[in-house]
């Protein structure tokens, strides 16, 4: 099971964006990075591919390494370390650290 899922709220706690909160759009496992909504923003230079489509410089999201990023808690409202607990039923599922609520 991983900690960071698509979907998730987190906080950059490392790099240019130290501090933004986003919105997770994918996870690359084999990797270790993370696509996020509106951070590690570069420039790309694009090509007019047909007459209605427009080139210039259009900024996107570029992938940001997971060991730079924390999950927010939606009940404490902070950027936390992600635990796990097995459940009755066998189920893992995760835990924030510092509320002990289930994410």
């Amino acid at each position: 099971m991983q900690k960071i899922k698509k979907g998730d709220t987190i906080q950059v706690i490392k790099g240019k964006d130290r501090g933004k909160k986003g919105k997770v759009l994918s996870v690359s496992l084999e990797s270790g990075r993370a696509l996020i909504e509106g951070i590690n923003m570069a420039k790309k230079h694009k090509r007019q591919s047909s007459q209605e489509q427009k080139g210039g410089i259009i900024s996107i999201e570029m992938p940001i390494s997971v060991s730079n990023i924390a999950l927010v808690c939606k009940s404490c409202n902070h950027a936390v370390k992600v635990g796990f607990i097995t459940g009755k039923d066998g189920a893992k599922s995760r835990i924030c650290r510092s509320c002990k609520e289930v994410i």
